[in-house]
């Protein structure tokens, strides 16, 4: 007898054969299928070693989705971050860690999470033509940036004998002078522009939250011009005061004189 199929019986079954090819798993996973948990990680652990990131992915990603509360999976976790690290996956090493965090927040080794998280942020800000010196940093997007600065912040804050707060807090120095730098070029724009209330408004910003910085003396610099600008003379001066008491020989000085470089306005002398 034979079988007449409709055109919506045909796309009905056309369509679950896309459903079940979409099902299948890929050779790699398929290879994988019914191998003991201690046998990938090992077999990951053996990847790590011999620098084979790609390998040690798909061993310790298989433990985390087949085996999520065995014997081995907080520790997969852990080497999934580094794994995704050295792989340049800077997205992938910050959502491994923060979702390691989350679920172990009292884990011996949570502080190792929350400096990759860190690293990896610091790592996807960083360009690099910048060790070449041909694109300051700091006049970037600096997004991934301000989530290394929080997140080698919140190391030190929560775990400050830490084996990793050392060296997160050298990093931090960096970042924070990296940040200045950026509101500076900004409080520059607005000099450029005219808006010299927020070009002041931005130097102070600058003292405040970044007072140890290098680019602290430039701030004061940019608030001495914003005030000019803005025909504010006498603040100006006693801006200028607090320049040459902390940095007398800043590249804005002539002496006890400051030369505006972008508002129309006399050299003000102190």
């Amino acid at each position: 007898m034979r079988v007449i199929t409709s055109p919506a019986r045909l796309a009905v079954l056309m369509l679950a054969g896309t459903l079940l090819s979409g099902c299948a798993g890929t050779p790699e996973e398929e290879e994988l299928d019914g191998v003991a948990e201690r046998q990938l990680y090992e077999e990951g652990r053996e990847a790590l070693e011999e620098s084979s990131y790609t390998t040690a992915i798909n061993r310790l990603e298989a433990i985390d989705t087949r085996y999520p509360f065995g014997e081995h999976a907080e520790q997969a976790q852990l080497e999934l971050i580094y794994a995704y690290y050295q792989t340049d996956d800077w997205e992938s090493a910050r959502a491994a860690a923060s979702r390691f965090i989350r679920l172990h927040p009292d884990h011996p080794q949570v502080d190792y999470a929350y400096y990759m998280r860190g690293l990896a942020a610091w790592q996807a800000g960083r360009f690099s033509l910048e060790r070449l010196r041909v694109i300051d940093i700091s006049k970037r997007d600096l997004g991934a940036t301000r989530d290394a600065y929080a997140d080698f912040s919140e190391l030190i804050q929560r775990y400050p004998s830490s084996q990793y707060a050392p060296d997160a807090k050298q990093r931090i120095v960096y970042l924070r002078n990296v940040l200045a730098r950026h509101e500076l070029h900004v409080a520059d724009f607005y000099l450029r522009k005219g808006a010299y209330l927020a070009a002041v408004e931005r130097g102070r910003w600058v003292l405040e939250n970044y007072p140890q910085t290098q680019a602290s003396r430039d701030a004061l610099a940019t608030m001495v011009e914003g005030y000019l600008g803005l025909g504010m003379r006498d603040r100006a001066g006693e801006t200028l005061q607090v320049l040459i008491d902390n940095a007398p020989n800043h590249d804005r000085l002539r002496g006890r004189t400051f030369r505006p470089q972008h508002v129309k306005a006399e050299s003000l002398s102190a």
